[in-house]
């Protein structure tokens, strides 16, 4: 196990484990208390959408232990090549893999975009049953039309290196640079992940806030996902997708509906 420099200097401690086809995964924990399962976006990883940021230290200082997971691909976790490591809804069984190694029974589980995303499926499907549950930077089009999205994405990877500067898609080419993702793991993994049925919304049926900037559709809308669950509560933050999460009212907003569930 080894540490790392987390938000406001606390550190972060990492490990890496196994998950259900022994690809290994990092996970980075925070804090002590209750625990929260924190699952970052599409090509980020926990060090960039929680740790950069200091999110992880405002959420630990309501009295919880910070999970953060880096999904295969992502991050300081594998991104194996091997075509039969990417069954459908591979995260969801990479969370409930996590879940198994800690050995959780009580917890509250959130995420952004991706992270979003793989904890809608996994409480929808009743694979996960956590008390509480986050879902930021995601709306119901991010779901029911993933598939649009991913494609986007796919262009990304397959036109990489002659996407110009007036190309739309110019700003996701330089982050997955910056991010150094494995195109070749990244195009198999878009594969593995289906389209929701929206009706599956309704069995997300613990206490759930909803979180989004106040300029953020690349998902669809976050109110009419709202309106979908049956418990769900909505709060905006300042800023797009790709700001919001760099901004501290998102933590700040996250804890404070947290704070009161101890």
């Amino acid at each position: 196990m080894a540490d790392g420099a987390g938000g406001a200097g606390k550190a972060v401690k990492t490990e890496h484990f196994e998950s259900f086809d022994g690809t290994q995964l990092a996970i980075h924990r925070m804090g002590a208390g209750r625990p929260l399962i924190l699952l970052h976006g599409l090509f980020s990883s926990a060090q960039m959408n929680w740790t950069k940021w200091g999110h992880d230290v405002t959420i630990a200082e309501t009295g919880r232990e910070v999970i953060m997971l880096d999904f295969r691909v992502h991050g300081e976790s594998e991104a194996p090549q091997d075509p039969a490591k990417y069954p459908q809804n591979v995260l969801v069984r990479d969370v409930a893999a996590l879940v198994d190694h800690i050995g959780l029974a009580d917890y509250d589980l959130g995420g952004f975009s991706l992270g979003a995303r793989t904890s809608l499926h996994a409480v929808a499907q009743g694979i996960l049953e956590p008390a509480r549950l986050i879902v930021g930077g995601m709306g119901t089009a991010g779901l029911g039309e993933w598939q649009k999205r991913a494609n986007f994405f796919k262009r990304v990877i397959d036109e990489f290196d002659s996407i110009g500067r007036d190309d739309p898609a110019y700003f996701s080419m330089q982050f997955l640079k910056s991010q150094g993702v494995d195109r070749v793991a990244a195009r198999l993994l878009l594969d593995a992940m289906p389209d929701m049925d929206l009706a599956e919304l309704a069995n997300v049926t613990m206490p759930t806030l909803v979180v989004c900037g106040d300029e953020d559709r690349d998902n669809g809308s976050a109110e009419e996902l709202t309106a979908m669950l049956p418990s769900a509560t909505f709060t905006e933050v300042p800023g797009a997708h790709m700001s919001s999460v760099t901004k501290p009212d998102l933590g700040r907003a996250m804890a404070d509906w947290l704070g009161g569930s101890l």
